[in-house]
């Protein structure tokens, strides 16, 4: 069998396309709730982050994950994604 191609997406900070495996999913759930996606299959809006402390902290101050999700992002959000690479 042949190998698929990994499936890309956008960071909405940096505007960088990696595989989906090397980013942080963000999603907004049917009950407009935002939560850290670990596993990439929450139902749910999503928007995906570089797993690279500027990028997140960018997304921050800019406020791109909450225009990208339509939603308000809790502070514990951004802090769990900045403890990793602290």
């Amino acid at each position: 069998m042949a190998n698929k191609p990994a499936k890309m997406r956008m960071c909405i900070s940096c505007r960088t396309a990696k595989p989906q495996k090397e980013m942080h999913r963000l999603v907004r759930t049917p009950e407009g709730t935002v939560m850290l996606d670990e596993g990439g299959r929450a139902d749910g809006r999503g928007a995906y982050l570089c797993k690279d402390s500027a990028c997140i902290e960018r997304a921050k101050q800019q406020r791109r994950a909450e225009r990208a999700l339509a939603a308000s992002i809790d502070a514990e959000i951004y802090k769990q994604l900045g403890d990793r690479y602290a």
